[in-house]
C-alpha cells in the first residue's frame, strides 16, 4: 500500500507542476501533507512508525524537515548567490570566459565554450550564464561553422554539472545535509566528477553532435545576431572590468577555506590549534561569509552599482530557490518519516542493485517526472541516506551518485529545456539531441566514476 502511496504522490506532483502550472514550492508542500496524511491512513491506527503515528506528526515532519533543510542550506546558498553577483556585475565573468577562449582558439572553441561554463555555473545560476553566453556562441558558430546544438548542450552541461554537484549551490549542499557527510571531502571528489561529466557529455558527445550536423549540411539563422549583439553592448559596464585571474580569486577563497578545513583533520593532530582555527575558517557557513566580504572589496572599483544593491538583489533572487529546496527536503522527509523510502529502497534491493546505481536511478527517475534537478536530489537523498549509511560504501560516493541522476534526461516538463532551446535558438528536436541526451551521458559518465572510485576508497582519503 505505501508503493501505492508514493506513485499516487508522485503522478499528483507531476499534474500539479506540469497540467496546472502550480509553483513547485506549493505543489511540493501539497504533495508533503498529502502523502503524510494518505500514508498514516494506509496504517489504519496500527503498526506506524513511533514519530508518524497521528496527523499531529504529519505536519511536525514537515515543518520540521523544512527547517532543517533550510538550515543546513541557506545562509551558504544565499552567501553563494550574492558571490557570483559580484563576480559578475564586476565584469569578472566576462574576462573568465575571454581569457579561456583567447588561451584555446577557435579551432577548440568547444573545450573554451564547456571549460568556461563550468566555470561560470559555480557562482552563477543557469539561466544568466545562457543570456550571457548566447551571443558570443552564436557568433563563433557563424564563424567556425560548428553546430548550434553542440554548442548550447556543451554550455548547458557544464552549468548543470557544477549546479549538481559543486558547492555552494543548493542541490549538493541539500543532498550533504541529508546524508551528513563531510562538505569538504564531499566538494573534492565531486569537482572532479563534474569535471568528468562535462568532457563525457559537452565535449566527447558534443563532437559527436557536430559531426552529425556537418554529414547533414545544417545551417543555422544568425539574422537576428547583430541586433542582439548591439542590445549586449549598449548594456556594457562603463567601468573596466575586473580581471580573470581576480574574478577567479573570489571563487578561490572560499573554496580553499573549505579545502583546508576539510582535509587538515587528515594532516593535523586533533588537540592542535591551528587544526581548530581551520576548522572554524573552513566552515562552510563562515568560508563564503569570508568569500562574500572579500569579492565586495576587491570588485568594488568595477562597480556600477552600490554594494548594498548587488547584495539586496542577490538575496531576492535566492527566495524561491529556497522556499523550492526546503520543501524538497519536507516531502522527501515525509517519505523517509512515513517507511515509503524503505519500502522503494527494500524493493530495489530486492533486484540487487547496486546502492550506487540505485541512488542514481532514483535521481534520474524523479528528474524525469518533475523536471527539476533540485526537487529530484532533495527528495532522493531522503529516500537512500539509510540504504546508503547501512550499505558498506562511502556516503559521499553515494552523494555523488545522486548528484549524477539530477543531470541528464531533461525533457519538455523541465524549464531549463526551454531556457537552452529559447537563448540558443534551437528547435526541440536539437535540444533534445545536444542537451537532453548529453547530459545523460554526462550523468552516466559520472555514476561510471563513481563506481571505480567505490573499488579504491579504502586507499583514498575522506571515503572512508
Amino acid at each position: 500500500m505505501l508503493l501505492l502511496v508514493f506513485f499516487i504522490s508522485i503522478a499528483v506532483l507531476l499534474l500539479c507542476i506540469i497540467k496546472i502550472k502550480l509553483n513547485p514550492f506549493v505543489a511540493l508542500l501539497v504533495c508533503a501533507y498529502g502523502t503524510g496524511l494518505l500514508a498514516l491512513a494506509t496504517y489504519a491506527g496500527s503498526g506506524a512508525p513511533d514519530n508518524f503515528a497521528s496527523i499531529a506528526d504529519v505536519t511536525a515532519c514537515v515543518t520540521g524537515n523544512f527547517g532543517s533543510t533550510l538550515g543546513s542550506i541557506g545562509i551558504v546558498t544565499g552567501l553563494g548567490v550574492m558571490l557570483g553577483m559580484f563576480m559578475y556585475e564586476s565584469g569578472g565573468i566576462d574576462s573568465i570566459v575571454d581569457k579561456v577562449l583567447k588561451a584555446v582558439g577557435p579551432k577548440r572553441s568547444q573545450y573554451a565554450v564547456s571549460v568556461a561554463g563550468f566555470i561560470t555555473g559555480i557562482p552563477v545560476f543557469g539561466d544568466v550564464v545562457y543570456i550571457m553566453f548566447a551571443p558570443m556562441l552564436r557568433v563563433l558558430s557563424r564563424k567556425t561553422g560548428y553546430s548550434m546544438a553542440a554548442y548550447g548542450g556543451a554550455l548547458a552541461i557544464a552549468t548543470t554539472c557544477t549546479f549538481a554537484l559543486v558547492l555552494p549551490t543548493a542541490p549538493p549542499l541539500a543532498v550533504a545535509g541529508a546524508m551528513d557527510i563531510n562538505v569538504g571531502v564531499f566538494f573534492f571528489y565531486a569537482l572532479i566528477a563534474a569535471f568528468i561529466g562535462m568532457f563525457v557529455g559537452g565535449i566527447l558527445y558534443g563532437g559527436i553532435v557536430n559531426k552529425q550536423d556537418q554529414r547533414a549540411g545544417r545551417t543555422w539563422d544568425f539574422s537576428d545576431l547583430d541586433a542582439e549583439l548591439a542590445e549586449n553592448a549598449a548594456g556594457a559596464s562603463r567601468r573596466p572590468k575586473m580581471g580573470a585571474m581576480m574574478a577567479l580569486s573570489i571563487l578561490l577563497v572560499p573554496i580553499v577555506l573549505i579545502l583546508l578545513g576539510s582535509f587538515s583533520a587528515f594532516l593535523l593532530p586533533e588537540d592542535s590549534t591551528v587544526l581548530k582555527v581551520l576548522a572554524f575558517l573552513g566552515d562552510k557557513n563562515v568560508a563564503m561569509t569570508i568569500g562574500v566580504l572579500y569579492g565586495a572589496f576587491i570588485s568594488r572599483p568595477h562597480l556600477n552599482r552600490s554594494i548594498t544593491e548587488i547584495m539586496n538583489e542577490g538575496a531576492d533572487k535566492i527566495g524561491l530557490v529556497l522556499l523550492i529546496t526546503g520543501a524538497g527536503g519536507a516531502y522527501g522527509g515525509v517519505l523517509k518519516a512515513c517507511g515509503i523510502a524503505n519500502v522503494i529502497t527494500d524493493g530495489l534491493q530486492g533486484f540487487h542493485m547496486p546502492i550506487l546505481v540505485m541512488c542514481f536511478v532514483i535521481a534520474q527517475v524523479l528528474r524525469i517526472a518533475t523536471g527539476s534537478t533540485t526537487v529530484a536530489l532533495t527528495t532522493t537523498a531522503a529516500i537512500v541516506s539509510g540504504a546508503a549509511a547501512a550499505s558498506g560504501v562511502s556516503p559521499i560516493l553515494c552523494a555523488i551518485a545522486v548528484c549524477a541522476g539530477g543531470i541528464g534526461l531533461s525533457l519538455p516538463n523541465d524549464s531549463g529545456f526551454w531556457a537552452v532551446s529559447r537563448f540558443f535558438h534551437l528547435n526541440e528536436v536539437d535540444t533534445i539531441r545536444g542537451w537532453t541526451i548529453g547530459g545523460f551521458a554526462a550523468g552516466v559518465a559520472i555514476l561510471l566514476f563513481t563506481c571505480v572510485l567505490s573499488l579504491f576508497q579504502g586507499f583514498l582519503p575522506g571515503l572512508v
